[in-house]
């Protein structure tokens, strides 16, 4: 059973009340606290030493990535951070030093982004060093954009490039946040999300939660230098455009709206951001799955993104 198995099998059980505008399956939950004008954003997500960081990762940057991984989550609801609780788990004769420097990386990325960290939790963990956020914030009423609004005719589009994120990507990436929140108080975005799992995978979300399918043109989606890099020196398994798919820690935009704006938002974002690309890679079509349609015409795509626990 992988993760996604797993948390279908646990969410109908959940409980929920009144305040829960939004639970489990979207990329944060929504709560409304009553909060005049703004609604609440809350989110979790933890790293763990040998699957998200190596020994090898500089402290600094394991307690970065922790917190960016959150930060993106709250991007992808269009949101402000707000405040975080961090708890580390520690293996048996751990380093202070090592902990303090964690936190230095963390705390950087924080004040640069506006978030609070105001206290968490400090146990043991007898294998390995795990870390993991809880993290709030904030965002307007009617604008969080959930996965499930997807509309047949919309144009897909993606922020920057993809895969090949462990040469070092999934370390130093910028969350989303300005931009998200630009896209949303300028344009009708339909569904969005951050890419996380994958192209593949976390498109199958939006896919799944709003009853669309799927076609990609091979040739428009950006591949980047790390991922056409590995493959020309064979340090990674597969081709570049499989990679961009499917290798997951990308944490860039994805999201869909009416094909009638697509020209007007790439206009506007190359005026915007023009450092980072913003690229339209197909179309919402009725009926199910992912299609990639390239010189041989449209070919059913079935592999998933990374998935955790399979």
């Amino acid at each position: 059973m992988n993760e996604f198995e797993l948390i279908a099998r646990l969410i109908p059980s959940l409980p929920t009340n009144p305040s829960v505008v939004t639970g489990a399956g979207d990329d944060c939950a929504v709560l409304d606290l009553g909060i005049p004008d703004r609604l609440v954003l809350f989110k979790t997500d933890a790293v763990v030493a040998g699957i998200h960081f190596t020994a090898e990762t500089s402290p600094e940057m394991i307690g970065r990535k922790a917190l960016a991984r959150c930060l993106s989550d709250i991007a992808a609801m269009t949101g402000t951070p707000t405040a975080a609780l961090v708890t580390i788990g520690l293996p048996p004769g751990f380093d202070p030093e090592y902990v303090a420097k964690i936190y230095e990386g963390m705390n950087r990325l924080a004040a640069q982004t506006g978030v609070a960290i105001v206290g968490g939790e400090t146990t043991t963990n007898p294998e390995r060093m795990l870390i993991s956020i809880a993290l709030i914030g904030t965002v307007a009423r009617g604008k969080a954009v959930l996965r499930s609004g997807a509309k047949v005719g919309d144009a897909i589009f993606v922020t920057g490039e993809l895969g090949g994120s462990l040469a070092g990507r999934h370390l130093d990436f910028e969350p989303r946040l300005a931009e998200a929140r630009w896209l949303a108080d300028h344009f009708t975005l339909h569904a969005l999300m951050d890419l996380s799992d994958g192209l593949s995978g976390d498109l199958g979300h939006i896919l799944k939660a709003s009853s669309v399918g799927a076609e990609l043109l091979k040739s428009s989606v950006p591949i980047s230098r790390a991922a056409k890099l590995q493959a020309r020196e064979k340090s990674g398994n597969k081709p570049p455009f499989i990679a961009a798919l499917t290798d997951g820690e990308d944490f860039e935009l994805l999201f869909t709206l009416a094909s009638k704006d697509a020209v007007k938002v790439l206009d506007a974002w190359k005026k915007k951001f023009p450092a980072i690309k913003l690229t339209c890679i197909g179309r919402i079509v009725a009926g199910t799955g992912l299609a990639i349609r390239d010189g041989r015409g449209l070919i059913p795509f079935k592999a998933n993104g990374y998935v955790h626990l399979s």
